[in-house]
């Protein structure tokens, strides 16, 4: 079992609510307001220990970050985590899977997850090396997200890309170079969506193992969106397609 913190009204809410038996205490400041009073309560209603404590304390703990008056401890144990041969055994004909090759910014991470969990992704697939972590910082700006959506850690992508396939799974890769744009796919299967790092995109063993390399279209001066940005707008995207062919 791993123990750690997490931050935030939207990442501490959706824990409580999702996964109470992970939930060891919420530590809030001794000065309330009605959202933290709200947290309080559903704390309590799940049996979680609650402790006031001085800001001091809180800002210790979240490494004085933006934790809004409460800071939740969490233990993740191994049973409470969808491990890969789990996730190919549920995959199904509207499977949405997102893999990030490498993003190294919290930030992007957080908002990729909240992005995820808006589109209703089945699980988001990060490399256990040479990545960002799934961190405090991650949670909170996932806004809940990180706690709803499971986010698998593999060895190796590549072999990763090369099982889903196998189980049905077609891989779409995003890339610059691309000929392809992403409105020329219908999506009417098992999708994996496979976004590059920040600053080199897709390794190239994880773009040899995509089935069609896709591009957003750029119509202005910029050459690239940011990997956050892009995306929430492939994954919409995704649902649009969806959506018109089950319309037809």
């Amino acid at each position: 079992m791993s123990q750690s913190y997490i931050y935030g009204f939207h990442a501490i809410s959706k824990r409580l609510q999702r996964s109470p038996q992970t939930c060891v205490r919420l530590i809030c400041q001794q000065r309330r307001n009605p959202r933290l009073s709200a947290l309080i309560d559903l704390a309590r209603q799940s049996g979680i220990n609650i402790e006031l404590e001085p800001r001091e304390l809180l800002d210790q703990l979240s490494n004085k970050q933006k934790h809004q008056g409460c800071v939740l401890e969490i233990i993740d144990s191994p049973g409470s985590v969808l491990t890969i041969e789990e996730l190919i055994q549920g995959i199904h004909d509207r499977s949405l899977i997102l893999v990030l090759d490498g993003v190294q910014d919290p930030h992007n991470l957080g908002a990729c997850l909240r992005s995820a969990d808006a589109t209703g992704v089945d699980a988001v697939i990060i490399p256990k090396d040479r990545a960002v972590k799934l961190n405090p910082t991650v949670r909170k700006v996932a806004a809940g997200g990180a706690e709803t959506v499971p986010v698998l850690e593999v060895t190796n992508i590549s072999r990763c890309l090369q099982d889903l396939k196998s189980a049905g799974v077609w891989v779409y890769g995003t890339s610059g170079e691309a000929e392809a744009v992403i409105y020329d796919f219908k999506f009417d299967s098992a999708v994996a969506l496979v976004m590059g790092s920040e600053g080199d995109g897709l390794r190239r063993l994880t773009s040899e193992q995509c089935d069609h390399l896709i591009k957003l279209p750029m119509l202005g001066a910029v050459e690239s969106l940011n990997v956050s940005v892009a995306t929430g707008i492939c994954l919409y995207e995704v649902l649009r397609s969806r959506r018109a062919c089950s319309q037809v």
